[in-house]
């Protein structure tokens, strides 16, 4: 279906998950937003977007193609998924910090230490979705969902400060946050931890559930 890019009846959502990271051969987040997009949804337009787990600012990295996609699609929402493996629920992220701190090399093979996403910026940025009723979304198909108020400080934190930075300062996307998955049941054999993980159509229901919140934002949004 065509969209027209301004019509106000519907909603522009970008949804963006990572490559694989840490040696695993899959992300979920990947997966889950190029599954978001093939939907047909009856009052938004969905694009999907893959980043790359490269930290910074230069070329290559998750930030330059963020900013890339935001620019071509201009959309009222930015949903940012990623995985992390240690949580057993979806997790909806309340803040994200002005803080890069990974001595776990990225996929560049860069390392970062007590260094700021963005000079200057402030220390923290609240998610621009309304965490709570995004939380009572997903519970209401009976999957497990929590708020966090940590983000870590690798690539996830990074991308979402630099969306909310973003917003800070020209005012768009109008929403945008940050949502954790757990690791699929493929990716637990191989990696056991103590979370439970969760399959890969569950994830998508819980994110469905999210959009469809976002997208009625949204659309009342456009139409102010």
């Amino acid at each position: 279906m065509t969209v027209p890019r301004h019509d106000p009846g519907f909603a522009r959502i970008l949804v963006t998950g990572f490559e694989p990271f840490g040696g695993s051969p899959v992300n979920p987040s990947m997966l889950v937003a190029r599954a978001l997009a093939a939907l047909r949804w009856p009052a938004a337009a969905v694009a999907a977007c893959v980043l790359p787990v490269v930290g910074g600012a230069g070329a290559g990295s998750a930030r330059r193609r963020l900013d890339g996609a935001i620019d071509a699609h201009r959309p009222h929402a930015v949903l940012l998924l990623g995985e992390a493996c240690s949580r057993g629920a979806v997790s909806i992220e309340r803040v994200a910090f002005n803080a890069r701190e990974y001595p776990i090399a990225d996929n560049a093979g860069a390392v970062a230490r007590a260094m700021p996403v963005a000079e200057g910026a402030p220390d923290s940025h609240a998610a621009a979705l309304p965490v709570d009723d995004l939380l009572a979304a997903v519970r209401a198909h009976g999957i497990a969902a929590e708020c966090s108020s940590d983000a870590g400080r690798f690539l996830c934190n990074e991308v979402m400060f630099h969306v909310l930075e973003r917003r800070a300062r020209n005012g768009t996307p109008a929403f945008a946050g940050f949502i954790h998955l757990p690791q699929l049941p493929e990716q637990h054999a191989l990696r056991p931890v103590d979370a439970r993980p969760m399959p890969l159509d569950e994830m998508v229901d819980a994110m469905r559930a999210i959009v469809g919140r976002v997208a009625g934002l949204c659309v009342r949004f456009a139409q102010k």
